[in-house]
């Protein structure tokens, strides 16, 4: 299985157009690298490619993957279709962007998919797209031969969803297992806490992918002077995460969906000497990681 991190970053990425807090101010004098809103290409077969969340970035992303260039014919492309994990805007807008290519499949849960309803219908007009719900616990097999189960790991809908008609979890974790290698890799770039069970989905994977947006849980109104609101953006500061990962030592373990806010943006920063003396990384966009 290969992963390529195609971005590393929380909603509007790094730096955001209208903040001159501290990483995006250093972003734009030169000294820490962009990064692009989070999403993820993985691949069984390194042929039928498969989207995690799909950014507002994606376009940049795609053409900036070789492994993701179009061909052999014309208006040909090895991206076969879209899994999300939740319905927010940063990672869902990105579908529109993808809307020439036809024959995609996007798999999501319920609630996902109802609050995608408008969208869908915009797409139609352009392509024919499967939509295929996804449920939890319940394994499917993509093309190129991975395996992929979904996991509830939050009901935090988005803000423009409201109330919504169909019962479910708004928020999945994916464990992609390659049946060739034994290889699993567990993506959940949105975790409100640490789910029970989640241990065990941890302990069984080669490299786990999990929330990092924030620091520590009243970094963004330090970092903006507007306190208040980070609480309900449903994300596990990483001073609660690190603990419970410091107990899975032997698997790989990586921050993503970083805020633009986040202190471990800096490899200089205190901050990220404490998750190097835990073992636990942060990796640039484009990193590719094979298991």
């Amino acid at each position: 299985m290969k992963v390529v991190l195609l971005g590393t970053a929380a909603g509007g990425g790094v730096p955001q157009w209208n903040c001159a807090c501290g990483p995006c101010a250093e972003v734009r004098a030169g000294r820490l690298p962009a990064r692009t809103q989070d999403c993820l290409a993985v691949s069984g077969n390194g042929v039928d490619w498969w989207l995690l969340n799909a950014s507002p970035d994606i376009r940049t992303q795609l053409t900036a993957t070789p492994c993701l260039d179009p061909g052999p014919g014309p208006r040909d492309t090895p991206v076969r279709g879209v899994l999300f994990t939740d319905a927010e805007l940063d990672h869902t807008l990105g579908l529109l962007t993808l809307r020439g290519a036809a024959g995609l499949r996007v798999h999501a849960p319920a609630t996902v998919l109802h609050a995608l309803t408008d969208t869908r219908g915009v797409l139609d007009k352009y392509a024919a797209w499967t939509w295929r719900q996804v449920e939890p616990e319940q394994t499917f097999t993509l093309a190129g031969g991975l395996e992929v189960t979904a996991f509830p790991v939050s009901g935090k809908r988005p803000k423009y969803a409201g109330e919504s008609p169909v019962a479910g979890h708004w928020v999945m974790a994916y464990r992609l297992f390659d049946p060739a290698t034994g290889g699993i890799v567990l993506y959940a770039p949105c975790l409100a806490g640490w789910p029970l069970g989640f241990d065990e989905l941890v302990a069984e994977a080669d490299v786990a992918l999990l929330d990092g947006t924030f620091y520590a849980p009243s970094e963004m109104g330090a970092a903006t002077g507007q306190p208040g609101g980070q609480s309900a953006m449903g994300h596990l500061p990483i001073t609660h995460s690190l603990p419970e990962l410091r107990r899975h030592p032997h698997v790989r373990r990586v921050y993503t969906h970083l805020n633009n806010t986040n202190p471990v943006l800096d490899p200089d920063s205190a901050e990220h000497a404490k998750l190097r003396e835990a073992g636990v990384e942060v990796l640039p966009d484009g990193a590719v990681i094979e298991v």
